[in-house]
């Protein structure tokens, strides 16, 4: 095997899931080819988070190896929001809601896909093709598809059972993000695995209007010890911009079952790394990330978790006013008072080492709050 071949098996092969229709097909295509691949990201939060990042970091290997890719905007099907997996309709956002999240993706992108330069990654807006269609046009392209194919999915099954309502427009989600890949003409499409459904509905629709083979790349995803996917919707998000000591700290937070796919999905450590000890391997995870997000940061972040965390006990410098505590910690946290209220309720508050489930509590001078894992304040007197 070449070199070329086995950069190629490494890139589709290291945190993958399935590649449809098959493995050695893409590989072929890419030895004989620059072939143009993308992943869309709907912007239904302006930060870009951990699980996000999987993908992008795929992104960057294909990049790498001279391939042309695509960040795709997913602005107009942000409006319509993504039920894959949801227990209801995700609340629909406006245009300028969606644009305004999406304002600062490429520079969070930035710090893993090159935007600059050769081979330059390109960042398109799927409200440039999708927002032109005509309804004779929707009406043409929903002709592929049946209803029993989208009640088969199995949370529209579940809202079935459960008599909840399944939205007309909800149809319509994978019928969009379908037709991006025939927009662009592209040859592959990247994505978490519960995205399948979604990506194999553009790679019917590829077939179907240019006669044309899309591959499709499905990734592991990394969820937590209940099955649930780490990210914004299920409240337990990194993102991609916090500090580099939240982001370290956050990763040494992680469960020890969950190293095994921390490490293969967000680094290029060997996977031997996982036969050290569970706390070996979660530092060197989160110096790993961190360094590939802030480069020379990881190392203070990491003395600054070490002498926090380890060596002794946390220090109360930063001073916050009096008053109502959920109010006081959504001024310090940057957080919403509704995820201040969720994470008091789940207990990540204390005040003085008590735990505090009160959000209307009132603080008092000198008092010492701890806040999740990594803050801590003091009251001013």
């Amino acid at each position: 095997m070449s070199e070329k071949d086995k950069e190629i098996e490494k890139v589709l092969t290291r945190g993958v899931a399935n590649i449809l229709p098959t493995k050695e097909g893409l590989a072929s295509l890419m030895a004989k080819k620059k072939i143009t691949l993308y992943q869309g990201f709907d912007p239904s939060s302006k930060n870009l988070h951990i699980g996000n990042w999987i993908g992008i970091r795929k992104l960057a290997q294909f990049q790498q190896l001279g391939h042309q890719v695509i960040f795709l905007i997913g602005d107009f099907t942000g409006m319509i929001g993504d039920p894959t997996d949801k227990s209801a309709a995700r609340k629909k956002m406006s245009k300028e809601q969606a644009r305004k999240n999406a304002k600062e993706y490429t520079q969070q992108v930035g710090k893993t896909l090159k935007f600059t330069g050769s081979n330059a990654a390109k960042v398109l807006f799927n409200s440039e093709w999708l927002s032109k269609l005509s309804f004779e046009e929707v009406v043409e392209l929903a002709s592929n598809f049946t209803v029993q194919q989208m009640l088969e999915r199995d949370f529209f099954q579940d809202r079935i059972k459960k008599n909840k309502p399944i939205h007309l427009h909800e149809f319509f989600y994978p019928l969009m993000q379908g037709y991006d890949c025939v927009a662009m003409d592209v040859d592959l499409e990247i994505g978490g695995s519960d995205q399948l459904f979604n990506m194999l509905a553009g790679r019917n629709l590829m077939k179907a209007l240019k006669n044309k083979e899309k591959f499709v790349l499905t990734m592991k995803l990394l969820t937590d010890p209940s099955g649930e996917k780490m990210g914004k919707s299920e409240g337990n998000v990194i993102n991609i911009n916090d500090t580099p000591n939240d982001i370290f700290g956050q990763i040494m937070a992680l469960p020890d079952n969950l190293l095994e796919l921390g490490v293969e999905l967000l680094t290029d450590l060997p996977l031997e790394t996982l036969k050290k000890k569970p706390l070996v391997v979660k530092n060197l995870l989160a110096y790993d990330v961190v360094e590939q997000l802030y480069g020379k940061q990881a190392k203070p972040s990491q003395e600054y978790f070490d002498t926090t965390f380890r060596k002794k006990s946390p220090e109360y410098k930063t001073a916050i006013e009096k008053g109502m505590l959920v109010q006081v910690l959504v001024k310090a946290s940057g957080y919403s008072a509704s995820e201040v209220k969720r994470l008091i309720a789940a207990g990540a508050v204390d005040i003085n080492s008590r735990t505090i489930k009160n959000p209307s509590i009132m603080l008092k001078g000198g008092e010492k709050i701890k806040f999740g894992k990594k803050d801590f304040y003091i009251v001013e007197k």
